[in-house]
């Protein structure tokens, strides 16, 4: 397999050609080979949403204006090509990492930088036009990219696939109630027969516990709705503009149709 050669501050480092990962990946890679346990589609697809809602607040802010308009439009259709699934090979790190998580957001700014670069007949690893610290990785940390990008993966995996599921579990157990409310059964308590009861009146209670569950659920996701993005790496919001936590999560809560909005404590 063919290769390039990529900098960091660690020095030179050997990357197979045709990644869109860049040196952080490679050397993550290389020194945390522990299990094979690599990151969901759900965490993926999360990932290229944060990054591409804080570039859009990053544009209008005026904190990227040293990209022109070709440059922000290829790295916002990299960050959707990511949010679509498309390069999910490109993130081939396992989740037995540190535990900001530095390595996967260094992977994400490496693969959208590079799929940047590519749309616009660059150099993959160049780091130029558009760079994966200084501009896909503006205004953020590793500290606050990975638990916003962990709330949005459960907060879209709740809503979308989840509570739906159970919904039609409890609506499935409910018609069963319904069917066999007039099949009599012997109850069981302490490992011994007990008092006679329905089929009916026992799926209810299954019922029950499925609707007590989707409550519970729903409840929860009220903590997952609030977005660290905007805390940077110890949640003061240092080399952030003012109105960027609430103008990132306003872009997320966009992208996703869900109530994100920033954490007043980060």
């Amino acid at each position: 397999m063919a290769n390039r050669t990529e900098t960091d501050t660690m020095g030179p480092i050997e990357v197979p050609s045709e990644a869109l990962w860049g040196a952080q990946t490679q050397r993550s890679k290389q020194n945390f080979r522990i299990g094979g346990q690599r990151f969901s589609r759900e965490m993926i697809r999360a990932l290229g949403l944060v990054k591409k809602a804080a570039a859009r607040a990053n544009f209008e802010l005026g904190e990227l204006d040293t990209l022109g308009a070709q440059e922000r439009a290829a790295l916002l259709a990299a960050a959707d090509e990511v949010i679509a699934g498309r390069h999910d090979e490109h993130f081939p790190l396992v989740v037995w990492q540190t535990g900001s998580g530095t390595q996967t957001n260094m992977n994400a700014n490496e693969v959208i930088s590079n799929r940047a670069i590519q749309i616009l007949g660059g150099v993959l690893g160049s780091k130029k036009p558009i760079h994966p610290n200084d501009h896909v990785n503006r205004s953020q940390s590793s500290n606050d990219v990975f638990p916003t990008a962990m709330h949005v993966a459960a907060g879209e995996t709740s809503v979308r696939r989840l509570l739906p599921a159970l919904e039609a579990l409890e609506q499935a157990f409910d018609a069963k109630a319904k069917a066999w409310s007039h099949v009599v059964k012997i109850g069981r308590t302490h490992l011994q027969d007990a008092t006679p009861l329905t089929v009916g009146q026992e799926f209810s209670g299954y019922v029950q516990q499925l609707r007590d569950a989707r409550r519970a659920i729903t409840r929860a996701l009220e903590g997952v709705w609030e977005l660290a993005l905007g805390g940077t790496a110890v949640g003061t919001g240092l080399n952030t503009h003012p109105r960027y936590a609430a103008l990132a999560a306003r872009f997320i809560a966009e992208e996703t149709k869900l109530a994100f909005v920033s954490s007043a404590m980060k």
